[in-house]
């Protein structure tokens, strides 16, 4: 018996003189189009690109690399836009990226020249432009003693150089360095609680959300682009009030 092809093309009562048509050509499709304005303020600012030369005012590199690099076909950056990209596209779970390795879209964005996957080396992997999370997860989790002789786990991140570049980045977005940063934090602390009541016993927990204001000054000295001095802040860091 012969297989009847299903419709790719379904028309149905028109609006005046304009056809209502549902039409299943559309090609690859994707609901994230706004994350190439993600890829456009990159591109400007080249805030993840820093990740893989020196950090800033620390002169450090925030990432070691000790992988064969003939051996690679994803870099620290692809890795690490990828997973920035898709946290800030709402995917937070490494999981996602089981089903996100073969997102053109987000191979796009991360830069992948072949973001259809067709040309990776291995059979296992045509398909997946990106990188899945098995391999993420060695980004995260590599200790900082680990070395070119590590089994896995081989691309060292300097925790300190990273906080630097944060810092850094956020001070070249002004003019001027500011004198003064007041950062509000919500400290949130969980308390057991314990219910008696007749023939039953029951425990439940209750959220308290304490408001901190904090006023803070760098305790370092930055070069702001275009000066020739450094900008130096003065070390002080207090609590002005506390909301329980």
């Amino acid at each position: 018996m012969k297989t009847e092809c299903t419709e790719k093309r379904f028309e149905f009562q028109p609006l005046g003189r304009r056809e209502i048509v549902a039409d299943f050509n559309g090609g690859t499709i994707t609901s994230d189009g706004g994350g190439q304005l993600l890829r456009e303020v990159e591109k400007r600012t080249n805030i993840l690109g820093r990740f893989e030369g020196l950090a800033g005012s620390l002169s450090a590199k925030c990432v070691t690399d000790h992988r064969n690099q003939d051996l690679i076909e994803h870099s620290v950056l692809d890795l690490v836009s990828q997973r920035v990209f898709a946290i800030a596209l709402g995917y937070e779970d490494l999981n996602d990226h089981d089903e996100l390795a073969r997102d053109q879209f987000l191979a796009a964005m991360v830069g992948k020249t072949d973001p259809t996957g067709d040309y990776r080396l291995l059979k296992r992997d045509k398909g997946h432009a990106l990188a899945g999370k098995s391999t993420l997860n060695r980004l995260e989790l590599t200790p900082e003693d680990a070395d070119e002789k590590s089994r896995y786990k081989k691309i060292v991140m300097n925790s300190e150089a990273i906080d630097m570049l944060l810092i850094d980045t956020f001070i070249e977005s002004y003019p001027e360095a500011p004198e003064q940063i007041i950062l509000d934090v919500d400290a949130q602390r969980t308390f057991l609680c314990t219910v008696n009541r007749k023939n039953a016993f029951s425990m439940g927990t209750t959220t308290r959300i304490a408001t901190c204001r904090f006023i803070f000054s760098v305790a370092t000295s930055y070069s702001m682009p275009g000066c020739d001095q450094p900008i130096s802040m003065a070390q002080q860091g207090r609590q002005t009030n506390s909301n329980g």
